[in-house]
C-alpha cells in the first residue's frame, strides 16, 4: 500500500458548488493556516462566556440544496444551526484565506451565495499581499466597505507622517461594538 496515497485520500475535503462536488486541497502553506489560527485566536478569547461561536477550517456550512461550504473560519450566534455534521443556514461572519487554487471561486461564486443567505460579514484573506477585505451585507450585498494592507517596511518608511496616520491599523468586526483587531495580530509570523 502506498502511505503517502492513504494518507492524501485520508485528508482529502470536498466542498459542494453548484450542485458539483469539487476536491479540497489538503496541502495549505504555514501562512494560510497561521491567519485561521490567529484569527480563532482572537475571536476565541473575545467569545469566551458569550452566545456566538466559532469555528475554525474543517466545519461545512451546509446553505443551499446545492452549495455546501468549508470557510477557513466562521462564527454562529444562532446555536438552532449548530448541528453535530456542520452548520446548517448562514453564519454570521465568514473568512475565506485566499489560495492559489480557490482565489477565483471565494470571490465570485462563494461571495454571491454567502451574500444570498444573508452572512452579515464576510471577509477576504489574501496571504501574499498581507490585505485583509472587508465586506458587509448591506441591501442584500455583501459590500466592501475597508481594505487593510499590512505594508512592508520599506514602503511604510518611505510614507509621510499623514500618509501612514490614514491607513486603518484596525478593524471593527461588525457584529461587536467592543470588538476592535488589529492587523498585526491577524498577520502575526506570517511570511
Amino acid at each position: 500500500m502506498n502511505t503517502s496515497l492513504a494518507y492524501k485520500e485520508e485528508y482529502l475535503k470536498e466542498e459542494l458548488i453548484n450542485g458539483q462536488v469539487v476536491l479540497m486541497s489538503p496541502q495549505t502553506s504555514i501562512s494560510h493556516v497561521k491567519i485561521i489560527d490567529n484569527i480563532s485566536t482572537i475571536f476565541n478569547i473575545f467569545l469566551k462566556g458569550k452566545t456566538c461561536q466559532s469555528f475554525p477550517d474543517g466545519v461545512a456550512v451546509f446553505l443551499t440544496e446545492k452549495d455546501y461550504f468549508v470557510p477557513d473560519f466562521m462564527v454562529v450566534c444562532d446555536p438552532e444551526k449548530i448541528k453535530n455534521d456542520g452548520i446548517h443556514g448562514a453564519p454570521d461572519l465568514v473568512v475565506e484565506v485566499l489560495s492559489p487554487s480557490t482565489a477565483k471561486r471565494d470571490r465570485t461564486y462563494k461571495k454571491q451565495v454567502y451574500e444570498q443567505c444573508g452572512v452579515q460579514e464576510y471577509w477576504i484573506v489574501d496571504v501574499d499581499s498581507k490585505r485583509l477585505e472587508q465586506y458587509l451585507l448591506q441591501e442584500g450585498q455583501l459590500q466592501l466597505v475597508e481594505v487593510y494592507s499590512v505594508y512592508p517596511d520599506y514602503i511604510w518608511n518611505k510614507m509621510t507622517a499623514e500618509e501612514q496616520a490614514a491607513v486603518p491599523l484596525e478593524l471593527k468586526c461588525s457584529l461587536y461594538d467592543d470588538l476592535l483587531i488589529k492587523l498585526e495580530d491577524v498577520f502575526e509570523r506570517v511570511k
